[in-house]
Order: structure tokens, then C-alpha cells, then sequence
């Protein structure tokens, strides 16, 4: 239901839980965000439950003017609760617009949450997300993140392992071209010991697009037999093309089994010849290896429904037929 309703009907599922992960005084995204958003969604899984048909959010912006909107969202999974949340963001019509989210995540112990974004907007859109994730004792979340089509993207996970035995997965997969920009910063806290985290982004960059990826992996002291990978790996299809990549470890315990990188590259030209070889076309050639480079991420979703309608997204993106469609007057 809708946040004010809920803090209403149901304070206990909003009061214990909203602003405590994502703290206003902390960001000033979060900060806006918590000033301006006149409402929200709550998502409350009650102790024990399994959600089985996966929960779609479809975020549609349309307008005969610029347009700002800020969206909020709380996921609350109780005590052993299971539940998946797919979020998708359109861009409809040709105006300016700025999307503030944020979204606050709670695990409790032994919950199960998938949470998968995929953003389908256009050039004149920028789209700000703050995800904030809280995990309890043998939790697992899985974040997935695709951007297929935007203007000016900045994408931020923090997720908290809090309880001992926590796992936590984050997948990311970029696909931008013309003078579009993304930007992910994650943040994985390791608490409590015993919690495992792996970490996975991948761009494909073409034309004048500009990528950016900032991950940062804490193990806090005592947090031992901590176990995490953290890998980008970017490739970047023209010279004008530009990466900017930073992981990082900081650990203060000394029994932990970390590792951390990133790679930025250009398609294989030995790969090209060879496939030419064979008799097929360069521009197939190309579409085939970048193909071949995304799929390792969404191959990783467990949604089967949407990593097969990924696969065919992806193609068509590459084939340029998403950002030109016939009549289509957006991307001009």
C-alpha cells in the first residue's frame, strides 16, 4: 500500500523502518528526496511468507512540460519472508525530466528479497537512485541492475551485512552509446563474520558515452571469515569512448578471503578476423562479441522470464533499434 496510508493503518510496518537506512543528513540526494517525495510504496512481507509471482513496478513519465518527480519506496521482508520486485523506468514523451528515487531494503533473518531495475528511458532524461539495503543474520539479497537506454544515470547501492552469515549479490550491466552517461557507486559493509559478498559489472560503451564505476568493499574489525569479490570489466567499443573505474578494499580483520578488479578494453581484433574469416560481417561480428560480453550478468538473473526478454533487449539495443524505433520522435 501507499506509505501515508500505511503509517496510518500500520505504523509498526513504517515507523521502525523508514529513513534509518537511508539518512537525510548523510546525502543530498537522500536529503531532497525525503523533502520533496509526498508519498510512496510499501512493500511488507509478513514473518515466514513466500511471495511466489514476482511483483512488477512500472514507472512511466509522461508530460506536456519538464517534469521533476521523486520516488520512495520501503521493502520490508520479515523473518524468513521470500519475495521478488522488478522496477522498470519509461520515458514517454519528448521532455526534460528528473527522477529522484530512493529505496530502503530490510532482509530480516533468514529473508530471501530479489530486486531487479531496468531503465528504458531516453536521452533527455537523468534519473537519480539511492538503494539501500539492511541485512540480518543468513539473509540473502540479490540487486540487479540493468540500464539499456538513458540520458544522465547515477546509480547508488549501500548495502549493510548486519547479521552473521549474510550473502549479498550485486549484478550490474550497462549499455550506453551517443553522449549518454552512467554512473554505479556501491558500497558493501561487512559487519557481522561469516557474510559473503560477490559483486559483478559490466559497460559496453560506444560513441561519445561516458561510463563511471565506483565500488567500495568495508570489512570492519571483527568481522572475520569474511568472503568477498568484487569485478569490472568494460569494454569500450570506440576511441572516444570513456571509462572511469575505481574498486576498492578496506579491511580491518585479518582472516578474510578478499579480492577486488577491473579491466577496460576494446573489442578482440584477432576474434573480429577470425569470425570475418568465417564469413560473417563485421558489424555481425561486433554485435555478436558485445552480446557475448553482457551475457555473463544476465545470465546471473534467476528470473527466467526476464533474462530471456533481456537477451532479446540487448540484441536490439546493439542493433540500435531501441533508440530508433520508425515514428519514434524522442531520441531527435
Amino acid at each position: 500500500m501507499s506509505l501515508s496510508k500505511a503509517a496510518t493503518l500500520h505504523p509498526e510496518w513504517v515507523e521502525p523502518y523508514y529513513g534509518t537506512l537511508a539518512k537525510s543528513a548523510d546525502d543530498a540526494v537522500t536529503a531532497l528526496n525525503t523533502m520533496l517525495a509526498q508519498d510512496g510504496l510499501l512493500v511488507h512481507v509478513a514473518k515466514g511468507v513466500e511471495v511466489e509471482r514476482t511483483i512488477q513496478v512500472i514507472n512511466i513519465l509522461r508530460a506536456d512540460v519538464d517534469l521533476m518527480v521523486n520516488r520512495r519506496v520501503l521493502v520490508v521482508a520479515e523473518e524468513g519472508a521470500q519475495i521478488k520486485l522488478l522496477f522498470c523506468d519509461h520515458a514517454a514523451d519528448d521532455r526534460q525530466f528528473l527522477a529522484t528515487e530512493v529505496v530502503e531494503v530490510f532482509a530480516g533473518p533468514g529473508a530471501s528479497v530479489d530486486l531487479y531495475t531496468l531503465e528504458e528511458t531516453h536521452n533527455k532524461n537523468t534519473r537519480v537512485s539511492n538503494t539501500y539495503i539492511g541485512q540480518q543474520t543468513g539473509s540473502k539479497v540479490k540487486h540487479n541492475s540493468i540500464t539499456l537506454h538513458n540520458g544522465l544515470t547515477r546509480n547508488r547501492v549501500d548495502v549493510t551485512l548486519q547479521g552473521e552469515g549474510a550473502e549479498c549479490l550485486l549484478n550490474g550491466c550497462v549499455i550506453s552509446d551517443k553522449q549518454q552517461h552512467v554512473d554505479n557507486n556501491t558500497l558493501i559493509d561487512h559487519q557481522a563474520p561469516g557474510c559473503t559478498s560477490q559483486e559483478r559489472y559490466k559497460y559496453v560503451l560506444d560513441d561519445h558515452a561516458v561510463g563511471a564505476f565506483a565500488g567500495r568493499v568495508l570489512v570492519r574489525h571483527g568481522a572475520q571469515k569474511t568472503d568477498s569479490v568484487m569485478t569490472n570489466q568494460n569494454l569500450c567499443a570506440t576511441k572516444t569512448s570513456r571509462m572511469y573505474t575505481q574498486p576498492m578494499l578496506e579491511i580491518y580483520a585479518d582472516d578474510v578471503k578478499c579480492s577486488h578488479g577491473s579491466t577496460v578494453g576494446q573489442l578482440n581484433d584477432a576474434a573480429l578476423f577470425y569470425m570475418q574469416q568465417r564469413g560473417i560481417g563485421l558489424q555481425e561480428a561486433r554485435l555478436l562479441l558485445q552480446m557475448a560480453f553482457v551475457n555473463e550478468v544476465i545470465d546471473q538473473m534467476h528470473l527466467t522470464p526476464l533474462r530471456d526478454r533481456l537477451h532479446y533487449l540487448v540484441e536490439r539495443r546493439f542493433r540500435g533499434e531501441l533508440s530508433k524505433c520508425e515514428g519514434c520522435r524522442l531520441c531527435r
